[in-house]
């Protein structure tokens, strides 16, 4: 089975509407919620005969991604974050990147992108902005992390983000 290029973890309509932008530009994906239910339900609606490939299990959406990983956390910012991580975690490869688009707060970014450089492992802290249409159809994102991690996850922002009406450059 192939392995699919991105994946991301929570599907509320915020990460709903990445994974369908992500989609529609080429991209591969994975997704993962914990309440099975959501991935079905987002499955039978707009993300059918989309490139879009649901998982049961943490495990199994781990297995599922091309190397280096790129997987994206759409999860409630503070705890929900860091349980996330820790499951994860144990399942990831060195040089694997996690990027979480929630609203952390930047003292809990910091704190990450050590820890996760200390096990090898890739953070990068992303602003998604532009609400659910943002998301949808090209939101504004703000990656804050390494330049080695940012130019693995560089394709993927850039073809998924707003352009400026001017000139089409990417907002990121």
């Amino acid at each position: 089975m192939a392995k699919n290029q991105f994946g991301l973890i929570g599907l509320a309509v915020m990460g709903q509407n990445l994974v369908l932008n992500a989609a529609d530009h080429g991209f591969s994906v994975s997704v993962f919620n914990r309440t099975t239910s959501k991935t079905d339900e987002f499955m039978a609606g707009e993300a059918k005969e989309k490139s879009i490939t649901p998982t049961h299990s943490i495990e199994e959406f781990v297995e599922s991604l091309e190397r280096p990983r790129t997987i994206q956390l759409m999860v409630k910012a503070g705890a929900p974050v860091d349980m996330v991580i820790d499951e994860i975690k144990p399942l990831l490869d060195p040089g694997d990147i996690i990027i979480d688009g929630g609203n952390s707060f930047f003292h809990d970014t910091e704190r990450r992108a050590k820890e996760l450089e200390a096990a090898n492992l890739r953070f990068i802290g992303m602003g998604v902005s532009g609400g659910e249409e943002g998301a949808r159809r090209g939101p504004s994102l703000m990656p804050g992390g390494t330049r080695e991690a940012y130019g693995i996850i560089e394709p993927l922002v850039i073809a998924i983000s707003a352009k400026a009406p001017a000139d089409g450059a990417p907002c990121v």
